[in-house]
């Protein structure tokens, strides 16, 4: 087709006032007006600004300690409801090893370690890092990013009686169980296909998609892999026991990992209580 048939035409624009209101003219849409927009004298907020009203989302609500889980039980209330609690425990550990601050490290910190061991167990740069502010050696070292680090020293011991109480709401994070190379009906629940003797798919996976188009596999698509062994957060659960003599917590519900496993404990994120409104 010869592009002669087409007829070009010249558009002219002429400039808009900056007070005129602007309106969108089509057959099949209303006549309306855009509302003008008014200029305010606000400051943008930034999210990354230490005075900002929201707090980010990789600050906690509060210094949060680590422990060990020992296996589930059932608790009996007094009112006689039966609970899954999963019982916590606590070794020699939870003290403050650094602290960071903004002049410093550009943001604030507190830095705790758990679990004593022996040195031969840590590398140099470990001891030296522990040796400099006079600590025992610790196997693990984690940080809890604050909005203020007033009232912290270095040594300072965390005890969990200080820190929480019964029936606080916690956020515990750990790493899950592994399960190893697993196949689509066991990591994502897929149903499975009927076990007839004519069937030619009793677990498999089916089809992945399209040969042509798109000609690959989307990423991201639920297939077999390896399952568990990730690090998760449960957010939000509840204290329900604490044991002086036994040094013990019970929190309501399954946290992750086997018994043995390291446990991160921190106040749970409550907008409104402990995370200001935006």
């Amino acid at each position: 087709m010869s592009l002669s048939c087409f007829s070009t035409t010249k558009l002219h624009l002429k400039p808009l006032h900056p007070n005129t209101p602007l309106t969108l003219n089509s057959a099949f849409l209303p006549k309306f007006q855009l509302p003008k927009l008014k200029k305010t004298n606000k400051p943008v907020v930034s999210l990354t600004s230490s005075s900002s009203p929201t707090i980010s989302a990789s600050l906690e609500a509060g210094v949060g300690i680590m422990a060990t889980k020992l296996g589930m039980m059932s608790f009996f209330e007094e009112t006689g409801t039966v609970v899954p609690v999963t019982v916590v425990g606590f070794r020699e550990g939870n003290i403050v090893t650094q602290i960071k601050t903004e002049a410093t490290d550009g943001y604030n910190a507190v830095q705790v370690g758990y679990r004593r061991v022996r040195d031969r167990k840590l590398t140099k740069p470990e001891m030296g890092h522990l040796e400099k502010s006079g600590i025992i050696p610790l196997r693990h070292l984690q940080e809890f990013r604050l909005q203020d680090v007033d009232g912290f020293e270095v040594t300072q011991k965390l005890d969990f009686n200080e820190l929480f109480n019964e029936g606080d709401l916690v956020d515990v994070s750990g790493t899950t169980i592994g399960k190893g190379f697993q196949g689509g009906i066991k990591r994502h629940n897929f149903k499975r296909g009927l076990m007839t003797h004519g069937s030619k798919s009793h677990r498999q996976l089916g089809s992945i998609g399209a040969g042509t188009t798109p000609g690959r596999v989307y990423k991201g698509k639920k297939m077999p892999g390896r399952m568990g062994g990730t690090k998760t957060k449960i957010r939000k659960l509840k204290i329900v026991k604490i044991d002086d003599e036994l040094n013990i917590l019970m929190i309501k519900g399954a946290l992750p990992g086997k018994p043995g496993n390291l446990l991160r404990i921190a106040p749970a994120k409550i907008v409104g209580k402990n995370i200001p409104k935006n």
